[in-house]
Protein backbone atom coordinates (compact mmCIF):
# COMPACT_ATOMS: atom_id res chain seq x y z
CA UNK A 1 0.00 0.00 0.00
CA UNK A 2 1.12 3.52 -1.31
CA UNK A 3 1.11 7.03 0.21
CA UNK A 4 -1.34 9.21 -2.52
CA UNK A 5 -0.36 12.18 -4.07
CA UNK A 6 -0.46 15.35 -1.60
CA UNK A 7 -3.99 16.61 -3.24
CA UNK A 8 -5.50 13.45 -2.85
CA UNK A 9 -4.89 12.83 0.81
CA UNK A 10 -6.19 16.94 1.16
CA UNK A 11 -9.55 14.94 -0.32
CA UNK A 12 -9.29 12.00 2.01
CA UNK A 13 -7.77 9.48 -0.96
CA UNK A 14 -4.74 8.74 1.33
CA UNK A 15 -3.22 5.77 -0.29
CA UNK A 16 -3.21 3.62 -3.78
CA UNK A 17 -4.20 0.14 -2.67
CA UNK A 18 -1.33 -1.64 -5.22
CA UNK A 19 2.45 -1.26 -4.16
CA UNK A 20 3.77 -0.67 -8.22
CA UNK A 21 5.30 2.22 -9.19
CA UNK A 22 2.80 3.74 -11.75
CA UNK A 23 2.89 3.67 -15.29
CA UNK A 24 2.38 7.68 -16.06
CA UNK A 25 1.54 8.88 -18.77
CA UNK A 26 -1.62 11.54 -19.19
CA UNK A 27 -5.13 11.45 -19.91
CA UNK A 28 -7.24 13.26 -21.86
CA UNK A 29 -4.81 14.30 -24.35
CA UNK A 30 -7.40 15.17 -26.84
CA UNK A 31 -11.43 14.28 -25.83
CA UNK A 32 -11.53 11.88 -28.30
CA UNK A 33 -9.13 9.42 -25.69
CA UNK A 34 -11.72 9.33 -22.86
CA UNK A 35 -15.15 8.53 -23.57
CA UNK A 36 -18.07 7.61 -21.58
CA UNK A 37 -21.17 5.88 -22.33
CA UNK A 38 -24.27 6.02 -19.58
CA UNK A 39 -25.72 2.53 -19.18
CA UNK A 40 -29.21 3.49 -19.48
CA UNK A 41 -32.04 2.90 -16.86
CA UNK A 42 -34.57 5.35 -17.80
CA UNK A 43 -37.66 4.18 -20.39
CA UNK A 44 -39.37 7.02 -21.87
CA UNK A 45 -42.85 6.93 -23.89
CA UNK A 46 -42.88 7.84 -27.71
CA UNK A 47 -42.67 10.91 -28.58
CA UNK A 48 -46.29 11.80 -29.68
CA UNK A 49 -47.49 10.56 -25.76
CA UNK A 50 -49.80 12.82 -24.29
CA UNK A 51 -47.96 15.86 -22.97
CA UNK A 52 -49.90 16.87 -20.41
CA UNK A 53 -49.22 13.60 -18.95
CA UNK A 54 -45.74 13.42 -20.07
CA UNK A 55 -44.24 17.11 -19.90
CA UNK A 56 -40.87 16.22 -19.99
CA UNK A 57 -39.17 15.36 -23.31
CA UNK A 58 -36.01 12.81 -22.63
CA UNK A 59 -32.99 13.25 -25.30
CA UNK A 60 -29.49 11.39 -25.63
CA UNK A 61 -26.84 14.02 -26.44
CA UNK A 62 -23.76 13.10 -27.32
CA UNK A 63 -21.08 15.45 -26.28
CA UNK A 64 -17.53 16.50 -27.04
CA UNK A 65 -15.67 18.96 -25.08
CA UNK A 66 -18.50 20.00 -23.14
CA UNK A 67 -19.13 20.57 -19.49
CA UNK A 68 -22.59 18.89 -18.60
CA UNK A 69 -23.46 22.16 -17.06
CA UNK A 70 -22.60 24.51 -19.43
CA UNK A 71 -24.26 22.21 -22.07
CA UNK A 72 -27.40 22.78 -19.75
CA UNK A 73 -27.34 26.07 -19.81
CA UNK A 74 -27.12 26.57 -23.30
CA UNK A 75 -29.73 24.21 -24.02
CA UNK A 76 -31.62 26.48 -21.94
CA UNK A 77 -30.74 29.67 -23.67
CA UNK A 78 -31.30 28.19 -26.98
CA UNK A 79 -34.93 27.07 -26.42
CA UNK A 80 -35.43 29.90 -24.87
CA UNK A 81 -36.28 28.06 -21.36
CA UNK A 82 -35.26 28.28 -17.52
CA UNK A 83 -32.24 26.41 -16.89
CA UNK A 84 -34.26 24.87 -14.01
CA UNK A 85 -36.40 23.43 -16.44
CA UNK A 86 -33.60 20.95 -17.44
CA UNK A 87 -31.66 17.87 -15.79
CA UNK A 88 -30.05 15.13 -16.49
CA UNK A 89 -28.76 11.80 -14.77
CA UNK A 90 -25.06 12.43 -14.19
CA UNK A 91 -22.51 15.28 -14.79
CA UNK A 92 -19.61 14.28 -16.72
CA UNK A 93 -16.30 15.61 -17.42
CA UNK A 94 -15.67 18.48 -19.90
CA UNK A 95 -12.32 17.07 -21.39
CA UNK A 96 -14.51 13.66 -22.82
CA UNK A 97 -17.13 12.59 -25.42
CA UNK A 98 -19.48 11.54 -23.14
CA UNK A 99 -23.40 10.21 -24.26
CA UNK A 100 -25.68 11.31 -21.61
CA UNK A 101 -29.59 11.72 -21.09
CA UNK A 102 -31.11 14.93 -20.27
CA UNK A 103 -34.82 15.89 -19.68
CA UNK A 104 -36.54 19.29 -20.53
CA UNK A 105 -39.53 20.29 -19.13
CA UNK A 106 -42.40 21.62 -21.20
CA UNK A 107 -40.29 21.48 -24.29
CA UNK A 108 -41.39 20.67 -27.90
CA UNK A 109 -39.95 17.85 -29.37
CA UNK A 110 -39.47 19.24 -32.82
CA UNK A 111 -37.67 22.10 -31.24
CA UNK A 112 -35.49 20.52 -29.34
CA UNK A 113 -34.45 18.23 -32.24
CA UNK A 114 -33.59 21.06 -34.68
CA UNK A 115 -31.11 22.35 -31.53
CA UNK A 116 -27.55 22.44 -33.07
CA UNK A 117 -23.84 23.26 -31.58
CA UNK A 118 -21.01 22.20 -32.64
CA UNK A 119 -19.66 19.60 -30.55
CA UNK A 120 -23.29 17.88 -30.01
CA UNK A 121 -25.52 15.81 -31.45
CA UNK A 122 -28.78 15.24 -29.73
CA UNK A 123 -31.21 12.67 -30.42
CA UNK A 124 -35.27 13.46 -29.01
CA UNK A 125 -36.01 9.39 -27.38
CA UNK A 126 -39.38 10.02 -26.29
CA UNK A 127 -41.55 11.50 -23.39
CA UNK A 128 -41.54 11.15 -19.78
CA UNK A 129 -43.37 11.73 -16.79
CA UNK A 130 -41.25 13.10 -14.59
CA UNK A 131 -37.50 14.61 -14.75
CA UNK A 132 -34.60 12.45 -15.41
CA UNK A 133 -32.78 12.71 -11.76
CA UNK A 134 -29.28 11.82 -10.66
CA UNK A 135 -29.25 8.50 -9.89
CA UNK A 136 -31.64 7.38 -13.05
CA UNK A 137 -28.19 5.91 -14.93
CA UNK A 138 -27.26 1.92 -13.82
CA UNK A 139 -23.49 3.20 -14.41
CA UNK A 140 -21.15 4.04 -17.29
CA UNK A 141 -19.04 2.49 -19.63
CA UNK A 142 -15.66 3.94 -20.46
CA UNK A 143 -12.81 3.66 -23.29
CA UNK A 144 -10.16 5.23 -21.85
CA UNK A 145 -6.38 5.51 -23.49
CA UNK A 146 -3.08 6.55 -21.62
CA UNK A 147 -0.63 8.86 -23.82
CA UNK A 148 2.76 8.63 -23.38
CA UNK A 149 2.84 5.97 -20.66
CA UNK A 150 7.11 5.84 -19.20
CA UNK A 151 6.22 2.75 -17.54
CA UNK A 152 3.82 0.65 -19.71
CA UNK A 153 5.41 -2.66 -18.16
CA UNK A 154 3.95 -2.28 -15.05
CA UNK A 155 0.34 -2.65 -16.31
CA UNK A 156 0.16 -6.33 -15.61
CA UNK A 157 1.85 -6.01 -11.57
CA UNK A 158 -0.86 -3.54 -10.73
CA UNK A 159 -3.31 -5.66 -11.86
CA UNK A 160 -2.55 -8.07 -10.00
CA UNK A 161 -2.47 -6.15 -7.08
CA UNK A 162 -6.16 -4.81 -7.89
CA UNK A 163 -7.29 -8.31 -8.30
CA UNK A 164 -6.49 -9.28 -5.06
CA UNK A 165 -7.59 -6.33 -3.58
CA UNK A 166 -11.15 -7.38 -5.58
CA UNK A 167 -11.09 -10.46 -2.99
CA UNK A 168 -12.65 -14.01 -4.07
CA UNK A 169 -14.07 -12.25 -7.20
CA UNK A 170 -10.52 -12.15 -8.73
CA UNK A 171 -8.77 -14.38 -8.00
CA UNK A 172 -11.49 -16.66 -9.40
CA UNK A 173 -10.17 -15.65 -13.07
CA UNK A 174 -6.66 -17.50 -12.46
CA UNK A 175 -3.32 -16.67 -13.10
CA UNK A 176 -3.69 -17.97 -16.70
CA UNK A 177 -6.05 -15.74 -18.39
CA UNK A 178 -4.93 -14.51 -21.80
CA UNK A 179 -3.43 -10.81 -21.66
CA UNK A 180 -6.12 -9.44 -23.66
CA UNK A 181 -9.63 -11.09 -21.35
CA UNK A 182 -11.00 -9.27 -19.27
CA UNK A 183 -10.17 -9.79 -15.68
CA UNK A 184 -12.00 -8.46 -12.08
CA UNK A 185 -10.14 -6.07 -10.25
CA UNK A 186 -11.08 -3.92 -7.32
CA UNK A 187 -10.23 -0.25 -5.96
CA UNK A 188 -11.91 1.48 -3.15
CA UNK A 189 -14.78 3.45 -3.81
CA UNK A 190 -13.46 6.55 -3.16
CA UNK A 191 -15.03 9.78 -4.40
CA UNK A 192 -12.29 11.11 -7.05
CA UNK A 193 -10.69 13.97 -7.24
CA UNK A 194 -13.51 15.77 -9.84
CA UNK A 195 -15.92 15.33 -7.03
CA UNK A 196 -13.64 18.29 -5.09
CA UNK A 197 -12.28 20.27 -8.12
CA UNK A 198 -8.67 18.59 -9.56
CA UNK A 199 -7.16 22.06 -9.58
CA UNK A 200 -8.68 23.64 -6.54
CA UNK A 201 -10.11 21.05 -4.17
CA UNK A 202 -12.30 23.53 -2.12
CA UNK A 203 -15.97 22.16 -2.52
CA UNK A 204 -16.06 19.90 0.62
CA UNK A 205 -14.42 23.18 2.21
CA UNK A 206 -17.42 25.07 1.08
CA UNK A 207 -19.82 22.09 1.75
CA UNK A 208 -18.19 22.07 5.77
CA UNK A 209 -18.93 25.27 6.28
CA UNK A 210 -22.35 24.63 5.22
CA UNK A 211 -23.07 22.27 7.49
CA UNK A 212 -21.58 24.13 10.40
CA UNK A 213 -24.18 26.92 9.18
CA UNK A 214 -21.04 29.18 8.69
CA UNK A 215 -22.42 30.85 5.69
CA UNK A 216 -19.97 33.86 5.21
CA UNK A 217 -16.60 31.27 5.62
CA UNK A 218 -18.77 29.21 3.09
CA UNK A 219 -18.74 32.14 0.47
CA UNK A 220 -15.53 33.03 0.94
CA UNK A 221 -14.26 29.41 0.64
CA UNK A 222 -15.61 29.41 -2.82
CA UNK A 223 -15.01 32.87 -4.25
CA UNK A 224 -11.40 33.46 -2.17
CA UNK A 225 -8.77 30.59 -1.29
CA UNK A 226 -6.72 31.22 -4.53
CA UNK A 227 -4.64 27.57 -5.56
CA UNK A 228 -1.30 27.73 -6.84
CA UNK A 229 -2.86 25.70 -9.56
CA UNK A 230 -5.08 28.16 -10.94
CA UNK A 231 -3.94 31.26 -13.14
CA UNK A 232 -1.89 33.94 -11.39
CA UNK A 233 -4.84 36.56 -12.41
CA UNK A 234 -7.47 34.26 -10.75
CA UNK A 235 -5.42 33.53 -7.75
CA UNK A 236 -4.73 37.27 -7.59
CA UNK A 237 -8.75 37.94 -7.86
CA UNK A 238 -9.25 35.00 -4.92
CA UNK A 239 -7.02 37.20 -2.73
CA UNK A 240 -8.63 40.35 -3.43
CA UNK A 241 -11.63 38.96 -2.09
CA UNK A 242 -10.01 37.89 0.76
CA UNK A 243 -8.62 41.23 1.51
CA UNK A 244 -11.77 42.97 1.06
CA UNK A 245 -13.45 40.75 3.72
CA UNK A 246 -10.96 40.83 5.95
CA UNK A 247 -10.78 44.53 5.61
CA UNK A 248 -13.11 47.19 4.10
CA UNK A 249 -16.34 44.86 3.09
CA UNK A 250 -16.40 46.97 0.02
CA UNK A 251 -17.78 43.89 -2.05
CA UNK A 252 -18.39 45.86 -5.22
CA UNK A 253 -14.22 46.22 -5.15
CA UNK A 254 -13.87 42.53 -4.84
CA UNK A 255 -16.67 41.79 -7.53
CA UNK A 256 -14.34 44.59 -9.85
CA UNK A 257 -11.31 42.30 -8.86
CA UNK A 258 -13.14 38.70 -10.57
CA UNK A 259 -12.63 37.77 -14.00
CA UNK A 260 -15.39 37.32 -15.86
CA UNK A 261 -15.03 33.84 -16.51
CA UNK A 262 -16.17 33.09 -12.52
CA UNK A 263 -19.38 33.29 -13.07
CA UNK A 264 -20.56 32.00 -10.28
CA UNK A 265 -18.04 33.75 -7.81
CA UNK A 266 -19.16 36.95 -10.05
CA UNK A 267 -23.20 36.05 -9.02
CA UNK A 268 -22.33 35.80 -5.10
CA UNK A 269 -21.06 39.13 -5.06
CA UNK A 270 -23.68 40.55 -7.02
CA UNK A 271 -25.32 39.57 -4.23
CA UNK A 272 -23.31 40.89 -1.60
CA UNK A 273 -23.17 44.25 -2.99
CA UNK A 274 -27.20 44.17 -4.11
CA UNK A 275 -27.65 43.37 -0.15
CA UNK A 276 -24.70 45.42 1.94
CA UNK A 277 -24.20 42.49 2.98
CA UNK A 278 -22.73 41.86 6.38
CA UNK A 279 -25.66 39.20 7.99
CA UNK A 280 -25.29 35.73 8.12
CA UNK A 281 -28.23 35.69 5.49
CA UNK A 282 -26.59 37.64 3.28
CA UNK A 283 -24.34 35.34 3.22
CA UNK A 284 -26.22 32.44 2.28
CA UNK A 285 -28.39 34.02 -0.53
CA UNK A 286 -25.05 35.04 -2.08
CA UNK A 287 -24.67 30.93 -1.65
CA UNK A 288 -28.01 30.02 -3.21
CA UNK A 289 -27.45 32.30 -6.62
CA UNK A 290 -25.98 28.90 -7.57
CA UNK A 291 -27.91 26.36 -9.49
CA UNK A 292 -29.07 24.13 -7.17
CA UNK A 293 -27.52 21.26 -8.16
CA UNK A 294 -24.49 22.38 -7.73
CA UNK A 295 -25.67 23.74 -4.04
CA UNK A 296 -26.60 20.07 -3.25
CA UNK A 297 -22.87 19.18 -5.14
CA UNK A 298 -21.02 21.35 -2.01
CA UNK A 299 -23.19 19.66 0.93
CA UNK A 300 -22.26 16.19 -1.12
CA UNK A 301 -18.55 17.32 -1.32
CA UNK A 302 -18.58 17.07 2.24
CA UNK A 303 -19.77 14.06 2.64
CA UNK A 304 -17.77 12.57 0.46
CA UNK A 305 -14.86 14.08 2.15
CA UNK A 306 -15.57 12.04 5.33
CA UNK A 307 -16.95 9.12 3.45
CA UNK A 308 -12.54 8.86 1.79
CA UNK A 309 -11.60 9.72 5.50
CA UNK A 310 -13.20 6.07 6.43
CA UNK A 311 -12.38 4.22 4.22
CA UNK A 312 -8.54 5.51 4.28
CA UNK A 313 -8.62 4.78 7.68
CA UNK A 314 -10.09 1.36 7.26
CA UNK A 315 -7.00 0.76 4.80
CA UNK A 316 -4.83 1.68 7.55
CA UNK A 317 -6.46 -0.44 9.92
CA UNK A 318 -6.22 -3.71 7.32
CA UNK A 319 -9.77 -4.01 7.52
CA UNK A 320 -10.67 -5.98 4.67
CA UNK A 321 -12.99 -4.22 1.93
CA UNK A 322 -14.32 -7.56 -0.18
CA UNK A 323 -16.26 -8.81 2.89
CA UNK A 324 -17.53 -8.07 6.25
CA UNK A 325 -16.20 -7.98 9.64
CA UNK A 326 -18.34 -7.93 13.06
CA UNK A 327 -20.06 -4.35 13.06
CA UNK A 328 -19.92 -3.56 9.04
CA UNK A 329 -23.42 -2.93 7.61
CA UNK A 330 -24.11 -4.28 3.96
CA UNK A 331 -26.22 -3.76 1.57
CA UNK A 332 -27.46 -6.03 -1.72
CA UNK A 333 -27.52 -5.77 -5.07
CA UNK A 334 -29.93 -4.11 -7.39
CA UNK A 335 -31.39 -6.87 -9.14
CA UNK A 336 -33.14 -4.37 -11.24
CA UNK A 337 -30.37 -2.74 -12.49
CA UNK A 338 -28.80 -3.73 -16.55
CA UNK A 339 -26.57 -6.76 -16.91
CA UNK A 340 -23.52 -4.77 -18.02
CA UNK A 341 -23.25 -3.36 -15.02
CA UNK A 342 -23.29 -4.86 -11.17
CA UNK A 343 -25.11 -1.77 -9.07
CA UNK A 344 -25.46 -1.55 -4.95
CA UNK A 345 -28.78 -1.39 -3.67
CA UNK A 346 -28.21 0.93 -0.59
CA UNK A 347 -32.12 0.95 0.27
CA UNK A 348 -31.50 -3.08 1.36
CA UNK A 349 -29.20 -3.35 3.76
CA UNK A 350 -28.75 -5.55 7.12
CA UNK A 351 -26.08 -5.61 9.92
CA UNK A 352 -23.88 -8.09 10.49
CA UNK A 353 -23.19 -9.45 13.92
CA UNK A 354 -20.50 -12.40 14.67
CA UNK A 355 -22.85 -14.75 14.06
CA UNK A 356 -23.43 -14.19 10.58
CA UNK A 357 -20.12 -12.86 9.23
CA UNK A 358 -19.58 -16.00 7.19
CA UNK A 359 -22.88 -16.21 5.49
CA UNK A 360 -22.44 -12.53 4.60
CA UNK A 361 -19.48 -13.30 3.10
CA UNK A 362 -20.63 -15.85 1.21
CA UNK A 363 -23.00 -13.08 -0.63
CA UNK A 364 -20.05 -10.63 -0.82
CA UNK A 365 -17.57 -13.35 -2.97
CA UNK A 366 -20.42 -14.15 -5.01
CA UNK A 367 -21.28 -10.19 -5.79
CA UNK A 368 -24.51 -10.45 -3.97
CA UNK A 369 -23.35 -8.16 -0.97
CA UNK A 370 -21.26 -5.36 -0.59
CA UNK A 371 -19.42 -3.68 2.43
CA UNK A 372 -21.24 0.24 3.24
CA UNK A 373 -20.07 2.82 4.68
CA UNK A 374 -21.93 6.53 5.55
CA UNK A 375 -22.47 9.67 3.48
CA UNK A 376 -23.76 11.07 6.45
CA UNK A 377 -26.61 13.02 6.97
CA UNK A 378 -29.55 13.64 9.81
CA UNK A 379 -30.71 10.30 9.05
CA UNK A 380 -27.45 8.05 9.50
CA UNK A 381 -26.97 5.01 11.68
CA UNK A 382 -23.40 4.06 12.62
CA UNK A 383 -22.26 0.67 11.94
CA UNK A 384 -21.17 -1.44 15.28
CA UNK A 385 -17.67 -2.24 16.78
CA UNK A 386 -14.84 -1.34 15.11
CA UNK A 387 -16.37 0.30 11.60
CA UNK A 388 -18.63 2.19 13.96
CA UNK A 389 -15.72 3.42 15.66
CA UNK A 390 -14.21 4.30 12.68
CA UNK A 391 -17.34 6.27 11.17
CA UNK A 392 -17.49 7.79 14.78
CA UNK A 393 -13.72 8.61 14.82
CA UNK A 394 -13.75 10.71 11.81
CA UNK A 395 -16.79 12.92 11.85
CA UNK A 396 -15.72 13.79 15.85
CA UNK A 397 -12.08 14.52 14.12
CA UNK A 398 -13.99 16.90 11.13
CA UNK A 399 -16.32 18.33 13.70
CA UNK A 400 -19.57 17.86 12.61
CA UNK A 401 -22.32 15.19 13.51
CA UNK A 402 -25.62 14.02 12.03
CA UNK A 403 -28.32 16.77 12.95
CA UNK A 404 -25.91 19.18 11.55
CA UNK A 405 -27.25 18.15 8.06
CA UNK A 406 -30.87 19.07 9.09
CA UNK A 407 -30.16 22.30 6.66
CA UNK A 408 -32.46 24.96 5.09
CA UNK A 409 -33.78 24.38 1.33
CA UNK A 410 -31.06 22.27 -1.08
CA UNK A 411 -28.47 22.07 1.64
CA UNK A 412 -30.25 20.11 4.20
CA UNK A 413 -29.62 16.04 3.46
CA UNK A 414 -30.87 12.81 5.46
CA UNK A 415 -27.27 10.73 3.70
CA UNK A 416 -27.39 7.04 2.97
CA UNK A 417 -24.78 4.46 2.60
CA UNK A 418 -22.39 3.50 0.12
CA UNK A 419 -20.31 0.50 -1.12
CA UNK A 420 -16.66 0.92 0.46
CA UNK A 421 -15.42 -1.21 -2.75
CA UNK A 422 -15.75 -1.16 -6.38
CA UNK A 423 -14.93 -4.24 -8.50
CA UNK A 424 -15.39 -4.11 -12.55
CA UNK A 425 -14.06 -6.31 -15.57
CA UNK A 426 -11.03 -4.70 -16.99
CA UNK A 427 -10.05 -4.99 -20.42
CA UNK A 428 -6.18 -3.15 -20.93
CA UNK A 429 -4.80 -3.02 -24.41
CA UNK A 430 -1.43 -2.50 -25.41
CA UNK A 431 -1.06 -0.41 -28.21
CA UNK A 432 -2.01 2.31 -27.46
CA UNK A 433 -2.37 1.61 -23.85
CA UNK A 434 -5.94 1.57 -23.17
CA UNK A 435 -8.48 0.51 -20.31
CA UNK A 436 -12.02 -0.81 -21.34
CA UNK A 437 -14.78 -0.61 -18.15
CA UNK A 438 -17.39 -0.14 -16.91
CA UNK A 439 -18.37 1.29 -13.29
CA UNK A 440 -21.96 1.48 -11.40
CA UNK A 441 -23.57 5.06 -10.78
CA UNK A 442 -21.34 7.02 -8.22
CA UNK A 443 -18.12 5.47 -8.94
CA UNK A 444 -15.30 6.89 -10.63
CA UNK A 445 -12.77 5.83 -13.87
CA UNK A 446 -10.09 8.36 -12.11
CA UNK A 447 -10.34 6.10 -8.80
CA UNK A 448 -9.76 2.81 -10.98
CA UNK A 449 -6.99 4.91 -13.48
CA UNK A 450 -4.69 6.83 -10.58
CA UNK A 451 -3.87 3.42 -9.20
CA UNK A 452 -2.36 2.47 -13.00
CA UNK A 453 -0.81 6.56 -13.24
CA UNK A 454 -0.04 7.22 -9.92
CA UNK A 455 0.49 10.64 -11.48
CA UNK A 456 -0.68 13.82 -10.24
CA UNK A 457 -3.97 14.79 -10.03
CA UNK A 458 -4.46 17.33 -12.50
CA UNK A 459 -2.85 14.80 -15.16
CA UNK A 460 -6.20 12.73 -14.61
CA UNK A 461 -8.16 15.43 -15.60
Amino acid sequence: MREAEPVERAVGMEYYVSDAAGVGGRLRAEPEDFRVTEIEAFEPEPVDADPGAYPHVLLRATLTGWDTNDFASALSNALESSRERISWAGTKDKHAVTTQLFSVADADPETVADVTFSDADIDVLGRTGRPIFFGDLAGNAFEVTVRDPERPELVDAITDDLRAFAGAAGANEGDDTPADDPVTVGVPNYFGQQRFGSHRPITHEVGLEVVRENWEDAVLAYVGRPSEREPEETQAARARVEEVAAGSRDWQAALDALPGYLNYERAMLHELVDRDADEPEDFRAALETMPSNLQQLVVNAAQSYVFNRVLSERLARGLPFDRPVAGDVVCFTDSDAPPEVTVPDTDRRQRVDADRVDTVTRHCERGRAFVTAPLVGTETEFGDDEPGEIEREILSDVGIEPADFDLPGEFHSTGTRRAVLVRTDLTVGRDPLSFSFALPKGSYATVLLREYLKADPADLG
